[in-house]
């Protein structure tokens, strides 16, 4: 429930606002309870804001007032078991009981079975162009209660307000927006006909052997054969049915076996590698992609920057610990070496710049201290 942090819808009103409030999550319980049982409910607008992806662009982001926010998860809390009998086993994203990790597992699992001809694909901005009229049929298949599919609809239909543009408030056709507590599932959902029909008898699983891992909107299909008849029925079935988008210069066509082409997926890149006594044996390695490392110095080096001297020590490392713990939980998984060598040493060279530059006269250290000691032992920054 308090998905974007606690943060404000167009009312202003936070979750924090709520709770120090006398009562104020009690009554606002309440009052939804009153307006949802006399149907007198009205999802209010949707607020825009903008945060900044990978590549340098920035990704929409719809935020629903915290009232509007609490409807929609209890109606997930509802909904999610419903269509989880249905989703198909080749989806990871937002579900109970399933992760990225997951989805990665099987990649890997499906390569070094001999898949190596890999669709690499992408719908291009699949959240804002999900056709409401289909998504909607795609509910009343397993859901008859009018009020809950009235509910959905008025979410749907709810005004966004774009503060870049004025405040002005519109209403979308398409799409639901990112940052929607039922967003997730809704998407989720429309993509299950994918999946289904992905699998059914006239599907690429029947007659390519082809196999297809999704973690929401991001998806590969592996075969062992060409890829071209897989690769049509998709544009056929995504563009001609569906009404969505692939971004043709993101979907790539690969060969991921050794000697070829690498696959990047969820910030990971699978790469056959060269091993054995004699270097004669080739091996899948799993580890973080060219751009995560980037994104990794990227960060690491904004935590670490002049313009934080004024904060503490022990503040400017929490905050770097925070993010290497997550970023070492995520990763933990790939295969270490070379990676996380230099990537522990990038850290450690910006902390004693970091260190050296705090202030105007030259830092010293205790007598007897290295630099290392000071930095994972006296000031314990973490090792990934």
């Amino acid at each position: 429930m308090a998905r974007n942090g606690g943060a404000s819808g167009v009312d202003g009103v936070s979750i924090d606002d709520v709770k120090r409030q006398p009562h104020g999550v009690a009554e606002l319980l309440e009052k939804i309870h009153e307006e949802l049982r006399t149907k007198q409910y009205k999802p209010q607008a949707v607020r825009r804001v903008y945060i900044p992806k990978a590549d340098g662009r920035e990704r929409p982001l719809g935020i629903p007032t915290i009232r509007d926010r609490i409807v929609q998860t209890a109606v997930v809390l509802i909904l999610e078991p419903i269509f989880e009998a249905d989703f198909e086993d080749c989806s990871y994203g937002f579900r109970p009981g399933r992760s990225a990790r997951m989805a990665l597992d099987a990649i890997r699992g499906e390569i070094r079975s001999g898949r190596h001809e890999v669709i690499d694909a992408d719908l291009k901005s699949y959240f804002d162009t999900i056709p409401h009229d289909k998504l909607m049929a795609s509910l009343r298949v397993r859901i008859t209660d009018r009020s809950v599919l009235t509910l959905i609809r008025q979410w749907l239909d709810a005004v966004v307000v774009d503060e870049r543009d004025g405040g002005i408030g519109t209403r979308q056709s398409s799409g639901t927006p990112q940052g929607g507590v039922i967003s997730p599932l809704l998407a989720n959902l429309y993509l299950h006909w994918l999946d289904k029909l992905f699998h059914g008898p006239q599907g690429p699983a029947a007659w390519a052997d082809a196999r297809m891992v999704r973690y929401a909107d991001d998806f590969v299909i592996l075969t062992r054969r060409d890829s071209s008849e897989t690769m049509n029925w998709l544009q056929w079935l995504l563009e001609e049915r569906m009404s969505l988008q692939i971004n043709r210069d993101k979907t790539r066509v690969k060969r991921v076996a050794p000697g070829a082409e690498t696959l990047d997926f969820l910030g990971y890149c699978y790469r056959w590698e060269r091993g054995g006594r004699y270097g004669n044996r080739h091996w899948l390695s799993l580890k973080p992609s060219k751009k995560t490392q980037q994104r990794f110095r990227d960060r690491v080096r904004d935590l670490t920057l002049s313009r934080w001297n004024g904060l503490p020590i022990p503040v400017v490392v929490d905050r770097l610990n925070y993010y290497l713990v997550g970023w070492s939980n995520y990763f933990g998984q790939a295969h270490k070496g070379k990676v996380f060598s230099k990537s522990n040493q990038f850290v450690y060279d910006r902390m004693v710049r970091h260190l050296k530059r705090r202030s105007q006269r030259h830092f010293r250290l205790p007598e007897g201290m290295s630099w290392y000691a000071m930095v994972y032992q006296r000031l314990g920054v973490q090792r990934i």
